[in-house]
């Protein structure tokens, strides 16, 4: 098949995160199934315009502040330079509505997540409702897309909101089992380590688990938190540690290279995700193949990837003194920790990438030996 994908980032960004990890094993596993695979995304610094990547053609056009205005005409340029048997859009920010230009291209839609109001918490009133309202035609504009979702709650999120629930497929993430799995793992620090890891924006709410890291050191004085990724969000954490006093025992460790990531994360005693919203949480099974239980948000998403009493616990959304008498539950019980952290790892060991790439490339065949009914 020739397969035409458009997402707002490409796997090189380094703004990238989760979406674009999926995305590209998708694209990649296809290339090296024997399919044409193309992606349109924005371009950012130091980028080359256009470069094959595993396989994958990319073609990287515009800015990513104004992806939704250009990248939709780079799309309907290439629809119209060839003939494609699939069009793959990943929504995980503002949709590019291809199904109104894809003509009688099939339309696979990826979805990580949707904002949804979530995205009230990360910017300003008129800027989230410009990203919400954006979400809002998907019922009607997609109505005879396909979809390829990373978890239960992002397909009951769709479905909610009217589209078809029968065109909604589950496929969970992977893991590079290769790079968290280590065959001679570093011990565990020897006073409780704990980490909060995502891309450091305001909905995130990482600042839920800074706040109940104050509470656990008020009986554990020896513990440290470390804060790993970056993002715009990292001036206004930095100062609530400050004004916490806690500035000595907090550590932002910025973006850290795979292998000295993965020896933080097997070192650690918990990782702490206080999210309000998440796709599925791939952070969270990457924390748990190293063993470590996550101490997460009873929300979309986490729900799916926390096994809770089993790999973690789930606690209720922005309470930081709930998160943190769930850590101390954990911290102060070694052999429930024990149980709980030997439960993870072999729940982490149950996904794997090449099952997702398989599954996904299914999907993609199906829908593009379906002709498209016109929207």
């Amino acid at each position: 098949m020739k397969i035409l994908a458009v997402n707002w980032r490409d796997i090189g960004d380094p703004l990238g995160g989760g979406a674009e990890l999926h995305l590209h094993h998708i694209l990649a596993g296809a290339a090296a199934a024997g399919h044409e695979v193309e992606l349109i995304a924005s371009a950012y610094a130091g980028a080359p315009a256009d470069e094959v990547r595993d396989g994958v053609v990319m073609r990287r056009r515009g800015d990513w502040r104004v992806a939704n205005f250009v990248l939709p005409w780079v799309v309907r340029r290439r629809l119209r330079d060839q003939a494609w048997a699939l069009l793959i859009e990943d929504i995980n920010k503002i949709p590019f509505y291809t199904p109104l230009y894809a003509g009688p291209v099939p339309v696979l839609a990826i979805v990580p997540h949707l904002f949804g109001r979530t995205v009230y918490r990360e910017t300003n009133p008129l800027a989230a409702t410009y990203v919400w309202a954006g979400e809002w035609p998907l019922p009607i504009v997609y109505r005879n897309a396909w979809f390829e979702v990373i978890s239960e709650s992002t397909a009951v999120d769709l479905a909610a909101r009217g589209l078809p629930r029968e065109r909604i497929t589950v496929v969970h993430c992977g893991l590079d089992h290769d790079r968290f799995a280590l065959a001679s793992p570093p011990p565990r620090a020897t006073e409780p380590l704990l980490v909060c890891w995502s891309r450091l924006r305001r909905y995130k709410s990482n600042d839920v688990a800074i706040r109940a890291f104050d509470l656990i050191r008020r009986e554990l004085a020896a513990a440290r938190l470390l804060v790993m990724g970056r993002g715009p969000d990292e001036g206004r954490l930095r100062r609530l540690v400050a004004h916490l006093g806690l500035t000595a025992h907090v550590e932002f460790t910025g973006h850290l290279p795979g292998g000295e990531l993965v020896d933080r994360l097997h070192r650690a005693h918990l990782c702490l995700n206080p999210s309000p919203k998440e796709g599925w949480g791939l952070t969270v099974i990457e924390a748990n193949r190293c063993g470590v239980p996550v101490i997460a948000s009873d929300r979309p998403g986490l729900r799916d990837s926390v096994r809770d009493e089993q790999t973690g616990l789930l606690v209720p959304y922005g309470d930081p003194r709930a998160m943190a008498q769930a850590a101390l539950r954990l911290l102060y019980d070694r052999d429930l920790w024990s149980c709980f952290s030997d439960a993870a790892v072999a729940w982490a060991k149950t996904f794997s990438w090449p099952r997702c790439v398989s599954a996904s490339l299914a999907l993609c065949e199906r829908v593009a030996a379906e002709k498209r009914r016109p929207s």
